[in-house]
């Protein structure tokens, strides 16, 4: 082997971990940002009236009473 050879393994392996590193930071960060979202998704839908919700499922179910005798 070279010098030159064991040189340029040396640097792309620094790069690669550089990167993988790198990626793994990334990942983290949307990990975070997408249970942030879906925190928020649970608040709103708790916020929410049952029936409300109820009626956004099943919108021809339940929304309207006869009340006739």
């Amino acid at each position: 082997m070279d010098m030159m050879d064991i040189a340029a393994l040396s640097t792309s392996m620094s790069r690669s971990k550089s990167l993988s590193e790198l990626g793994t930071l990334i990942l983290d960060k949307t990990l975070d940002t997408a249970k942030e979202m879906a925190a928020g998704e649970v608040a709103m839908m708790d916020a929410m009236p049952r029936a409300a919700l109820e009626t956004s499922v099943n919108p021809a179910i339940g929304s309207n009473i006869d009340v006739s005798v």
